[in-house]
């Protein structure tokens, strides 16, 4: 089972985001300020964090680095609270979880990617970005949009994280099919193109 660390100080967002997270078969622990999330995670060994910002005792970024003096874990920066929770919710209500195509499905239910029928080994950030291309087929989005929707709200990073998602996918993907491309507009930004 997916283990998820909450470490957050506003017990009714905590509370929340392990009732959302428990009802969708993860495994939560909450921790309520910095020091005791550091203890949690080496104790918990979790498979992804949930970190607020403002925290009592050690803040977001001193837990952030803490983890990162040992693991790699994936950490997702709770800054834009009510816009974080909306997204839980609306994930729920997305029924399409599964997209086909020529030679290509990609399966979020399982974090599954299928190229040419056979499984191709995709860290679960690619498959998200893939997948939210692919959802709006020709439709453009700009770098700082895919941030925001694949990466989280207010996502401390760099718009080049993109770019080495996308050249990792299209060495993946390149020459698959002639009926789709991940297609860079320039200047703007990243489609998925189907051609037929």
């Amino acid at each position: 089972m997916t283990k998820v660390l909450i470490v957050e100080d506003d017990g009714n967002i905590a509370q929340l985001l392990q009732l959302y997270l428990e009802k969708e078969g993860f495994e939560t622990q909450t921790a309520p300020d910095g020091g005791r999330g550091v203890e949690l995670f080496r104790s918990f060994q979790p498979d992804l964090v949930l970190l607020d910002i403002m925290l009592p005792v050690l803040d977001g970024w001193g837990v952030c680095r803490k983890i990162r003096e040992t693991s790699d874990t994936p950490i997702i920066m709770l800054t834009a609270k009510g816009a974080v929770l909306r997204r839980y919710g609306g994930a729920e209500e997305t029924s399409a979880k599964k997209l086909s195509f020529d030679r290509l499905v990609i399966n979020m239910d399982s974090y599954e990617l299928l190229v040419d029928g056979k499984r191709v080994d995709t860290p679960p950030k690619e498959m998200e970005l893939l997948f939210h291309l692919a959802s709006s087929p020709n439709r453009v989005f700009t770098r700082n949009q895919l941030l925001d929707e694949v990466w989280g709200f207010d996502y401390f990073g760099d718009s080049r994280t993109v770019d080495v998602h996308i050249k990792r996918l299209r060495e993946k993907l390149e020459g698959v099919s002639d009926q789709w491309s991940l297609k860079t507009v320039w200047g703007v930004g990243y489609k998925f193109e189907l051609t037929a």
